[in-house]
């Protein structure tokens, strides 16, 4: 079960546990803030301990929210003073991991990635597919992002490497039963069970295995190649076609790695997609100048991290354990105190280790394909949250109690305002019943009313005039029916058909709840847009983007749903849309707006003839400056229509909120269009 919703007042004063003035030391060391029962909920290092903690209390304003909540939340604080920065570092992942505590962030699995392993710790190496802790003794390649994918790679390498893969329990039965399995047969196993093969021969067969999948491919595929010519120089032909088809395995399973880098580059590439709940990172294990592996973790920001913070937590945390540290890590921002991370991973690998950011070329280019994977991660993270009947019952119930509705918000619509500079205003409407998004029923509004940026007045005027004239359909056919404008339909959705007209429906019934991307500016002027109605029954709220707060109408404080909460994620999710959905519409009308010209207002004159003027004369101010005769001797343009042309562009000028006639150049490239959807309605 969630924590119930919380109102930001009922918190403790920082005051009453600050320590005394001059009693912080000036060293490094670790801190643990500890709340009312004891429990560690924040550890935190420090170059110098009295300044680190010395800005949690000094400005209490200043601090980012979420900070703000940790520093409330704690009862008091103690501190560790250790000799270095790399010391802190290290008792500071020991703490965390010791204590877990709430505020730290901490990466977990979306998911259990398999690996090749080679068990090199026992007599007769085994080649197999393991997941969870690793083993001492044991070789690892990998991670895969599927168990299929290695067992195709390794069903390749088995014909050259004959090495065994069974089980004990069958090593050990078919080595009492005095004969091979099915592999041993056709010559995927050496068949230690039945003494083909002596433990050191079959060894040797384990790691040269190793050796391949480790990088080091060139020379197995050249000596397999000086065996077929020397074979086939001798005759033997028949082993020379198994020697090419050997070679030809090799290939296939070396297909399977694309190659991106140099052969001699080893290096783990780390990248992070965020928003402002949750993180997701993604890190391709480069060996050999080979993708090797992927993998992936999600982690929720309970606390006021960057990019740089995120790094640093997860270096620490992946790192700390493992003995693969690579001699390159890539990452999109160097942690704060690279000089000492960077001694720690040495320390870690035994061998130097390089932390870098790409600025250019293949590396580059790479890191942003790991960071398209981790959005691509982070975004199927979020779906699975509310594709789930039972989560998605459980949010509605959430949403339901933290802002104290009669019912559950079956449907709710979500309202944003986009544009840029205070021009090409938009806004959204974005709608989901049973938290699920009802693409089809989404709108799009140009502001007419709102001159410049004026996110509460635009507010406003979208919810009346989709309020408005769901009275006017109401009034009109006696049934709850939402309407928005004509041109407000986004093209190529389908909706319900009145019977009556004829003509597709807006919308079925109205929502449980109208959600505004805002504080309590704007919640203000969506109730106060639905009292002018006269609209008593729909619910509204509002969710600010800093500590992702809910407010409702007249309310000094907001509610703060729980940050892990099933509610929270939904109303994140549906704001997301929100915003998603009104900045695409406005780049649309932004690209609009920036190829239009005084040409578009020429009656009679189409795609054809205007790339044709514009061709000849080379810009829009040459047209203007030419004579009637001129503009005639383009293709297709005879003297009535050059009279018209330029009668057109000296004349009146363009129409009220079209591009303005004094271009240079570039002609005419303004602000939008007049009303909305101008296109759909010709």
């Amino acid at each position: 079960m969630s924590a119930p919703p919380t109102r930001l007042v009922d918190v403790a004063d920082p005051a009453t546990y600050r320590p005394a003035p001059g009693s912080i030391p000036e060293s490094p060391g670790v801190y643990r803030f500890r709340d009312e029962h004891g429990r560690v909920i924040y550890v935190g290092k420090a170059k110098h301990l009295r300044q680190r903690l010395n800005s949690y209390f000094a400005d209490f304003s200043a601090l980012h929210p979420r900070t703000q909540t940790m520093v409330r939340t704690a009862a008091r604080v103690d501190w560790t003073v250790v000799a270095t920065e790399v010391e802190a570092l290290q008792l500071e992942y020991s703490w965390i991991k010791e204590f877990d505590p709430r505020f730290n962030v901490r990466y977990r699995d979306d998911k259990s990635y398999p690996y090749l392993a080679v068990t090199l710790d026992e007599d007769f190496p085994r080649v197999m597919v393991m997941r969870g802790a690793r083993r001492k003794g044991v070789r690892y390649f990998g991670p895969y992002s599927h168990a299929w994918a290695i067992r195709e790679t390794v069903d390749q390498l088995l014909r050259v490497f004959p090495v065994r893969t069974c089980s004990a329990g069958v090593f050990k039965r078919q080595h009492q039963l005095g004969r091979p399995c099915l592999l041993g047969d056709i010559g995927k196993c050496s068949a230690p069970c039945v003494g083909r093969v002596s433990p050191e021969e079959h060894r040797l067969l384990a790691e040269d295995f190793c050796d391949f999948m480790a990088g080091h491919t060139t020379r197995f595929i050249k000596r397999l190649e000086r065996d077929m010519r020397e074979a086939a120089a001798a005759q033997e032909y028949e082993r020379a076609a198994r020697l090419r088809d050997d070679i030809r395995a090799l290939e296939r399973a070396l297909e399977k790695q694309a190659v991106v880098l140099p052969d001699s580059t080893d290096c783990d590439m780390i990248a992070f997609a965020e928003d402002e709940l949750e993180a997701a990172v993604q890190v391709f294990y480069v060996r050999g100048g080979r993708i090797r592996g992927q993998r992936g973790w999600v982690v929720d920001k309970v606390a006021d991290v960057t990019t740089a913070d995120l790094v640093e937590h997860f270096l620490i945390q992946i790192y700390s354990e493992s003995e693969s540290v690579p001699r390159e890590v890539l990452v999109p921002a160097l942690p704060p105190d690279e000089e000492a991370m960077t001694e720690l991973l040495s320390e870690q690998r035994g061998g130097p280790v390089r932390l870098r950011v790409p600025q250019r070329g293949d590396k580059k280019a790479l890191l942003e394909t790991v960071a398209r994977n981790a959005h691509e991660a982070l975004k199927l993270h979020k779906t699975r949250r509310t594709s789930d009947l039972t989560t998605r019952s459980r949010a509605l119930q959430e949403i339901q109690d933290a802002l104290e509705l009669d019912e559950a918000p079956l449907r709710i619509e979500s309202y944003d305002v986009s544009n840029l500079q205070g021009t090409n205003v938009v806004a959204s409407m974005v709608v989901f019943e049973d938290g699920l998004a009802r693409k089809g029923e989404y709108r799009r509004f140009t502001i007419k009313a709102v001159e410049g940026q004026d996110d509460v007045r635009s507010i406003h005027e979208v919810i009346t005039r989709r309020f408005k004239r769901y009275l006017a359909e109401t009034e009109k056919t006696g049934e709850l029916d939402h309407l928005g404008d004509a041109a407000d339909l986004e093209e190529g959705a389908h909706q319900p058909i009145d019977p009556e007209t004829g003509r597709p429906r807006k919308f079925a019934y109205p929502p449980n709840l109208v959600l505004v991307d805002g504080g309590p500016p704007q919640v203000a002027a969506a109730q106060r847009a639905l009292d002018e109605l006269g609209v008593d029954d729909i619910a509204v709220c509002g969710i600010a983007k800093r500590l992702e707060e809910l407010w409702l109408p007249g309310e000094a404080d907001p509610v703060v749903l729980p940050r892990n909460s099933e509610g929270m994620f939904l109303v994140q999710r549906i704001r997301d849309e929100a915003h998603r959905f009104a900045i695409t519409f406005h780049r649309q009308r932004r690209s609009k707006s920036m190829t239009m010209s005084e040409l578009d207002n020429v009656p009679g004159l189409g795609p054809a003839r205007r790339a044709a003027l514009l061709k000849h004369f080379g810009s829009l101010k040459r047209l203007k400056d030419a004579t009637p005769e001129q503009v005639a001797e383009v293709p297709g343009i005879g003297m009535r229509s050059a009279e018209g042309i330029v009668a057109a562009l000296h004349g009146a000028g363009v129409p009220p909120g079209r591009p303005g006639a004094g271009g240079g150049d570039g002609g005419g490239i303004g602000a939008g269009v007049d009303g909305e959807h101008r296109g759909r309605r010709s």
